[in-house]
């Protein structure tokens, strides 16, 4: 399996699933990716069950144009049973390693979360047509992308599998500190985590929390673009002694944050480019016990199902309205997170993906 995604360590935790069903697997990974939010490093370069290898990328941080130079020499020399390119198919990294398994008559299969439709410019649309055509298998991680990919012209196998389930034993609910030595009441604690860019809505979050009748504090944890202004916003609106922001946090420290948490809000805002694809940080919050709400961009409705509120993209008051309720109603907020959490058990562990994935590597 090549994986950029695997360069966080928590996200490892699928490798060592799967290496439990019997599967001997290799996991090649970058020593770090480079985005949008910033750069993550591969940490802790321990493996349980299977062999990680830490390979150099060239153009890190291009999302469809960097690549792994010595990719096709290390296939020549492992010579798997199959190839797991964790990858979109229209970038380079993937059409190289396709490419190679294909030569070395290994078969494989690529991952995709693309949502939205769009056409890319050669030399990206022949490489993608090309791993249409030498992939034996394609995992896409929503509905949506599975029709996208029909549209685009891939007629082979495909499962819908999201890409990482969340670990229940290491994201599970924690007892929340209390804010006050005496019995005065807390506030409602409402975070959100991930990038801080505009399509995730964080200024409309902001705004709602403005609207709220009651006590609160919001705490914000990633790094972003638009982190300064949303720290301008909180000044505007005259909040920023409520909200708290915190850096990007190593993965395993996720569980913490979530535990001091009474609500999660993700409010992404669909643009003509994105929209959202699954939202992990959305099943990491319910198997901590924490309620959720999120906006009906993508694939949100889906990923929360009966156990939070979701509200129509880009409407403050419909988010506000949700946040009052739960502010308002403890018990209904209990009874959902309990909800969350089941669901969670019930759909989006980390060993149900490693089940599926290893179904999909017997069918190949």
């Amino acid at each position: 399996m090549v994986s950029k995604a695997l360069v966080t360590e928590a996200y490892r935790r699928k490798a060592v699933e799967i290496a439990a069903l019997g599967v001997n697997l290799t996991v090649i990974v970058p020593p770090s990716w480079h985005d949008s939010r910033g750069a993550q490093q591969v940490g802790k370069q321990t493996a349980q069950g299977y062999e990680l290898i830490v390979a150099p990328v060239r153009l890190n941080g291009h999302f469809h144009l960097y690549f792994y130079p010595g990719l096709a020499q290390r296939l020549a020399q492992l010579r798997p049973d199959l190839l797991h390119m964790d990858e979109e198919p229209y970038n380079l990294a993937t059409w190289l390693a396709l490419r190679a398994a294909h030569r070395l008559a290994i078969p494989s299969l690529f991952f995709s979360w693309q949502n939205i439709y769009r056409q890319y410019p050669p030399p990206f649309r022949w490489m993608e047509q090309n791993n249409y055509q030498w992939a034996r298998h394609a995992i896409v991680g929503n509905t949506e992308a599975a029709a996208v990919l029909e549209r685009k012209g891939y007629s082979g196998a495909l499962s819908i599998i999201p890409q990482f389930g969340v670990d229940p034993n290491l994201f599970r609910p924690g007892q929340r500190q209390p804010d006050h030595a005496d019995n005065l009441p807390n506030p409602l604690r409402i975070g959100y985590a991930g990038g801080l860019l505009a399509e995730k809505g964080i200024d409309l979050l902001l705004q709602a929390c403005t609207l709220l009748k009651g006590d609160w504090r919001l705490h914000i944890v990633g790094s972003g673009a638009q982190e300064q202004a949303l720290r301008d916003l909180t000044v505007a609106l005259g909040i920023a002694d409520k909200v708290d922001f915190r850096a990007r946090l190593d993965s395993l420290e996720m569980p913490k944050f979530y535990q001091q948490l009474d609500v999660f809000v993700l409010p992404s805002r669909t643009t003509a480019n994105w929209k959202e694809q699954f939202g992990r940080v959305l099943i990491e919050a319910m198997a901590c016990g924490v309620t959720v709400v999120g906006s009906n961009s993508g694939e949100i409705p889906n990923v929360i199902g009966n156990a939070g509120c979701i509200f129509p993209e880009g409407d403050v008051h419909a988010l506000q309205q949700c946040l009052q309720e739960l502010l308002d109603a403890p018990a209904k907020r209990a009874a959902l997170a309990e909800t969350g959490r089941q669901r969670v058990l019930a759909h989006f562990t980390m060993r149900q993906v490693a089940q599926k994935t290893v179904q999909v590597y017997e069918q190949m």
